[in-house]
């Protein structure tokens, strides 16, 4: 049997006492998108850590393609094939667009010139090739959200972490976004997907995993995950009927 494109085994994550993340485990397969919710402090972004490899887990270990990847360093990771978005974006604000996405294509494109043909690329993907020129800096969100997106992407990862890319985005916007993310899974990308706006989360998953206090308390399909007891009252709270 083959094994699961990533596998999270029982990972905890404690800090000065305090399980951030508490024993969770889960797998995914290749191409799908999983969406990770739960609300505030729920352990999502510890969780999307340690995954990543900002935190080496406490308990517990993560296996990428079959291999044990548990607290290997980010840059590590993004050799084999794994890249991440932030929730706080930070470009490089005095370089420009084009700049900014070639510093991530050095990863697999030591050559300035292959690195560079590579990057506009990634800018036609995520619709910032007529930016390529000006400061990061200067763009609206919208684009510096784009701009991280497209870092990430110049990785050429073949598993992506999403953390919140449509925060804080106008309508029109976030669904420029989803149509960003619903292509790179047509080409065969698989997201794990970190969201609070229930309608894209909702509408871009295959399967959502839900966490409550550093617990997974459901998994399923979004709608499974919508009807789920334990999922409304984490959210709504106990008093809700």
């Amino acid at each position: 049997m083959a094994e699961p494109f990533l596998k999270v085994q029982g990972v905890s994550k404690i800090f000065g006492g305090l399980a951030a993340v508490n024993d969770v485990s889960f797998e995914m397969e290749a191409g799908q998108i999983l969406g990770l919710i739960g609300p505030n402090g729920a352990g999502k972004t510890t969780l999307f850590n340690v995954i990543s490899g900002y935190y080496t887990p406490s308990h517990g270990k993560v296996f990428f393609k079959g291999r044990d990847v548990s607290g290997k360093p980010p840059y590590a990771l993004a050799a084999l094939g794994i890249g991440r978005t932030f929730q706080v974006v930070k470009p490089f604000g005095g370089l420009s667009v084009l700049e900014n996405i070639i510093i991530a294509s050095f990863l697999k494109h030591p050559r300035r010139h292959h690195a560079e043909e590579a990057a506009w690329g990634v800018l036609e993907f995520t619709g910032l090739a007529d930016r390529a020129h000006i400061p990061a800096a200067s763009l609206t969100l919208a684009g510096r959200k784009r701009l991280e997106i497209g870092k990430a992407l110049a990785l050429e990862p073949s598993f992506l972490l999403l953390d919140e890319v449509v925060a804080g985005l106008n309508p029109t916007e976030t669904d420029r976004t989803i149509e960003v993310i619903l292509k790179l899974k047509s080409q065969g990308m698989t997201l794990l997907v970190v969201e609070h706006i229930m309608r894209v989360i909702m509408g871009i998953s295959d399967r959502l995993l839900v966490l409550n206090f550093g617990q997974m308390i459901a998994e399923g399909s979004p709608a499974e995950v919508a009807a789920n007891p334990s999922v409304i009252q984490a959210y709504l709270g106990e008093d809700h009927e």
